[in-house]
């Protein structure tokens, strides 16, 4: 039987993780903030449809993480 290697981690990310996190964060940081799979989160925000503003640098998507607060009823 294999192991799930997330087992004992939890998917989503608590209050004080969130509050904590920089200006900008990568596309899997705010896929686990807002408990989306990274498939789904890459295939929104290429179509531009991500649940807050995304910026594309270079091949790298970054999350503007005053707007993922906002999204998510943290915003100070």
């Amino acid at each position: 039987m294999r192991e799930d290697a997330t087992a004992g981690q939890s998917k989503g990310m608590s209050r004080e993780e969130l509050l904590a996190l920089p200006v900008a964060i990568d596309l899997d940081t705010g896929n686990r903030a807002l408990g989306l799979g990274r498939s789904k989160g890459y295939e929104l925000a290429k179509r531009g449809q991500y649940p807050c503003r995304v910026l594309r640098l270079g091949n790298a998507y970054r999350v503007v993480t005053a707007d993922l607060l906002d999204l998510l009823g943290l915003a100070a």
